[in-house]
């Protein structure tokens, strides 16, 4: 049985900071991709930054470039958040696709239920 569970949400103000991280148990992160998505109210999941099952290579949004950073250990995902921003304020949630090496769209193969993160002054 998958099971992926994501954890490290909070209330932040602009400017600050938080590690969201995504604990997947059932499957071998040596063949999955592992993407993180948002969902922020009213609008679609959007692919915010992944990790491909063919070289680990590390891959951005362009709205948070250089500001997030991806990461992985055994079978938990990282997503290092920096200078948050008020339009990051979502629900973050990762997901699964097998062998994937590019971008893929929600919910992939296996998903999480997410975790809430707000920016607010």
């Amino acid at each position: 049985q998958v099971n992926i569970v994501e954890s490290g949400g909070g209330l932040v103000q602009p400017g600050d900071s938080l590690r969201l991280s995504c604990t997947i148990s059932g499957i071998s992160l040596d063949y999955y991709a592992i993407e993180w998505f948002r969902q922020a109210p009213g609008k679609e999941h959007e692919g915010v930054s992944y990790i491909s099952a063919v070289d680990e290579s590390a891959h951005y949004a362009d709205s948070v470039k250089g500001r997030f950073t991806i990461s992985r250990d055994r079978n938990t995902v990282y997503l290092q958040m920096n200078n948050l921003k008020p339009e990051d304020t979502a629900v973050y949630s990762c997901a699964a696709l097998g062998y994937g090496s590019d971008w893929f769209p929600w919910p992939g193969d296996y998903w999480g239920q997410g975790t809430q993160v707000t920016v607010s002054s």
